[in-house]
């Protein structure tokens, strides 16, 4: 199997489709995503959350936030423990949507916790980490000052977040109160949609 031209172990395979399942399961009463989605599981939210671990250089300490329905966190988690390395602390407020991403991560095998707090609350539950990623949650600007604090701590930071076509005008307005370096990285789902790693953010004086 092959997910965005990369092969994909028959270990990490059967533990994304047992995922996949669950999802589609639980979807039916916990709106997990919207349903016209559902046909596009594989090449659309799989795809492009794999694409955020395939770009990162293998950390040992991930957070993501506002993990809703476990993309891309959970597939964080499943590619993590092939390598049996690693752990992903995912941020999901939501309580529903918090009890299927404890299920998805025993179920399949995969290396990570849950946390039901709010996002501006996690950094007091969550000391440190490597490299935190979201999708589809908030604007540029918004994501700086929920990482900041972990940016603090760990001047080697990195993080990744999924944007659309609109990423540009974001970019120019988290300028406004940041120093960050930022590469673009060109999805391999979306023509028009980017992957932003981000690393160095210092909040201006």
């Amino acid at each position: 199997m092959k997910i965005n031209g990369q092969s994909v172990s028959r270990e990490t395979q059967e533990r994304l489709e047992h995922f996949v399942e669950l999802f589609k399961k639980w979807n039916r009463t916990t709106n997990l995503v919207a349903p016209s989605t559902l046909t596009e599981l594989w090449s659309r939210h799989v795809a492009d959350s794999a694409q955020i671990f395939q770009l990162s250089p293998r950390p040992k300490k991930w957070i993501d936030l506002g993990s809703g329905g476990g993309f891309p966190g959970v597939v964080t988690a499943i590619f993590l423990a092939e390598l049996g390395d690693g752990w992903v602390d995912l941020v999901e407020s939501n309580n529903k949507k918090a009890a299927f991403l404890r299920i998805a991560l025993k179920e399949t095998g995969a290396r990570g916790a849950v946390h039901p707090v709010r996002i501006e609350t996690a950094p007091e539950v969550i000391k440190n980490c490597d490299v935190v990623s979201a999708r589809a949650l908030a604007e540029l600007d918004l994501l700086f000052d929920y990482i900041h604090p972990w940016a603090q701590k760990n001047p080697n930071l990195k993080a990744y977040f999924n944007k659309g076509r609109d990423y540009d005008s974001e970019v120019q307005k988290a300028h406004g109160r940041w120093e960050f370096d930022l590469v673009k990285h060109q999805s391999a789902i979306e023509a028009d949609s980017v992957v932003l790693e981000i690393s160095n953010l210092v909040l201006r004086r």
